[in-house]
């Protein structure tokens, strides 16, 4: 076939073929991996039925793997916990005294969510669930209570640990734990802008967020104190998670494993572990690991046919040398092809369609940056952040739209996103012009896994 046809062609075909099965309605990781193996084995006949094998065997060996259904199981365990109720009540009274305070406390309810758990599904399940109905019994306004719950929940696949960043170690062949130091400063900076976006807005128009009455702020420092104990228990498994982690005591894997010891201990301590929540759990976390590992498997098999190939050299001379396109404007088409596809992908998918072609074309251009492909992670994942509330498909749209009450419409929802994700555009372009915000932390400090 490749005698025929060029490299761009092949290229094409498989991509269109890809497309065009998706549109009948399979599952992301079936597509992909058929149209990988059918390739191989038309381009190179019976040796090529190996490439799903052999992907495979990859991807059983990649021990940072382990981490993966450990850190999906603390996140779902943590959500049965009752933590993020008590954090909500010492952020009501801590943050309640201004303008948007209590906007202002959910981004940071978020914040130490994403840090326990790592996916945005959990973070949308706790916000709808405690924040939502206290911001509209307050009076906020329900457009702005919508977006805030959205954009703070997108932080988890940021902020470490992040399920999305082990997903693209694995096909980019990165270390995961550059990876997510790499996304503690950006996600952090996010998180800032969205409260600054929220205090500015509602201290122009306080309307929008109304503060706390001072009656039920007026307490003694003594009993807002003894309600920070709330936080006692998050910090000390993000200490054990993260901070033995961090100091090299434990590897990334060991990291994990102690995370979900703590998430069990967590559930226990609060007398919320009974057989129906561990079950629930169990499910939960096995139907979600197997989805994601189905998908990378997919994924490094349609990999590896590119890579034979030679079509990520192929594409780049065409785009380089043919078209004349300078290293920062082919990045610059990249993130704008990654924003189309959010409207209508979520990020699995995203990351399995292009990764083929993109992680490997960052890898070749010249773009002055030391640690190039830790640095296009981050930059990916801030893009699913936005494709998560990108009308008309985003995940964190029709969560929402599940979770509001009635009166809270669908358009509604549409509008309350528009200025997070114009923060998160501005976000991602200053990454882009500074990128040491991401690449500083991984250049400072070496850890196993």
């Amino acid at each position: 076939m490749s005698d025929f046809l060029s490299y761009e062609m092949i290229a094409l075909l498989m991509f269109s073929s890809m497309m065009m099965s998706m549109l009948t309605g399979q599952r992301v990781f079936a597509t992909i991996g058929f149209v990988g193996v059918v390739a191989a084995a038309v381009l190179w006949g019976n040796g090529g039925f190996e490439m799903g094998f052999s992907a495979g065997m990859k991807l059983m060996k990649w021990y940072p793997l382990l981490t993966l259904p450990l850190f999906i199981y603390m996140g779902y365990m943590l959500s049965e916990s009752g933590i993020a109720e008590d954090l909500y009540k010492a952020f009501h009274v801590w943050f309640g005294g201004m303008p948007g305070g209590l906007a202002v406390g959910t981004i940071g309810l978020m914040v130490v969510i994403s840090a326990m758990n790592g996916l945005s599904v959990a973070g949308m399940a706790i916000g709808a669930s405690i924040a939502l109905p206290e911001l509209l019994r307050r009076g906020y306004d329900k457009i702005m209570v919508s977006g805030v719950i959205q954009a703070g929940s997108s932080l988890g696949i940021l902020i470490p640990p992040s399920v999305v960043l082990v997903l693209y170690g694995m096909i980019a062949r990165q270390p995961v734990s550059q990876l997510w130091l790499a996304g503690v400063f950006p996600g952090l900076m996010l998180a800032t802008m969205f409260c600054l976006y929220i205090i500015i807005r509602c201290r122009l128009n306080p309307a929008l967020g109304p503060a706390l009455p001072k009656e039920e702020r007026d307490m003694p420092m003594v009993e807002k104190l003894k309600l920070l104990r709330a936080g006692i228990l998050p910090f000390l498994i993000f200490f054990l998670m993260m901070g033995l982690f961090l100091m090299g005591i434990t590897s990334l894997v060991e990291s994990s494993a102690v995370g979900a010891l703590g998430a069990l201990f967590a559930a226990w301590y609060k007398g919320r572990l009974s057989k129906a929540v561990w079950n629930r759990v169990l499910e939960q976390t096995l139907g979600i690991s197997c989805m994601f590992m189905w998908i990378i498997l997919a994924a490094l098999c349609f990999g590896a046919v590119f890579d034979g190939l030679g079509a990520v050299r192929a594409i780049e001379t065409l785009l380089v040398r043919d078209i004349g396109l300078t290293p920062w404007q082919i990045l610059i088409i990249m993130q704008l092809s990654f924003l189309v596809m959010g409207a209508f992908l979520d990020d699995t998918a995203m990351l399995v369609i292009v990764a083929p072609l993109y992680i490997p074309l960052v890898g070749k251009l010249d773009l002055g940056v030391d640690k190039a492909l830790i640095w296009y992670g981050v930059l990916y994942t801030i893009t699913c952040q936005i494709a998560y509330m990108t009308p008309p498909f985003g995940y964190n749209l029709f969560l929402m739209k599940a979770m509001a009450p009635p009166d809270i419409r669908l358009i509604d929802i549409y509008r309350s996103v528009l200025p997070f994700v114009l923060i998160m555009m501005l976000g991602m372009v200053i990454i882009m012009i500074f990128p040491q915000i991401a690449t500083w932390l991984p250049s400072q400090i070496y850890l196993r896994g």
